[in-house]
């Protein structure tokens, strides 16, 4: 399980971006017209607010590698979960 403080920063992370994403939008498209102004304006808000910096997690105990977009979790979750037949549609496979 990965601590809590570092599932907190993620949280801030997303409702960050969340927040100032028409803002950046907006900046970006008057930057590739040309405006240095918007450039400034753009540095000036918050790094946790930009896209990149989001990290997927896990929702069950917030392991950020490994993660299985398709399902939200990371492989070691889906293992467990998969084996005990708690994934619908997902069987262990045998050959």
């Amino acid at each position: 399980m990965a601590k809590k403080s570092m599932i907190a920063r993620e949280v801030k992370r997303t409702t960050l971006c969340d927040k100032y994403a028409e803002k950046r939008a907006e900046l970006k498209k008057r930057i590739n017209e040309g405006d240095m102004e918007a450039m400034f304006e753009l540095n000036k808000l918050p790094k946790n607010s930009s896209e990149v910096r989001k990290k997927n997690r896990c929702q069950l105990d917030g392991r950020p590698r490994g993660f299985m977009r398709e399902f939200g979790i990371s492989r070691v979750k889906f293992r467990q979960l998969a084996g005990a037949g708690l994934i619908p549609g997902v069987k262990k496979s045998s050959w």
